[in-house]
């Protein structure tokens, strides 16, 4: 399933994959993407990648909502930061 969120005037992509019990949950945006804890961090550090992750959604909604738990160094360099939420990091990375 995929959706498309709008926030101040920014389109992201958000992707819903079915696994097993629940759902790998992901938000893309222009320059990074905001992923559930289902998301490897050391493997977007690995390759470069801007990755902020939050736990404990359940949709599109939550993880908007969510405190930033961590995030990869190319993240960072974006301004983002844990603690901050998630639609304030999608923004950071648009």
């Amino acid at each position: 399933m995929d959706d498309k969120i709008i926030l101040d005037g920014n389109t992201f992509d958000g992707y819903a994959i079915p696994s097993g019990n629940t759902f790998i949950l992901v938000i893309k945006a222009e320059n990074g993407l905001l992923g559930c804890g289902y998301i490897s961090l050391e493997t977007a550090e690995r390759v470069g990648d801007a990755v902020a992750i939050v736990s404990g959604v359940n949709n599109f909604d939550d993880m908007l909502n969510a405190q930033v738990k961590s995030v990869s160094s190319a993240a960072a360099k974006l301004g983002v930061a844990p603690g901050m939420s998630g639609r304030d990091a999608l923004l950071k990375m648009s």
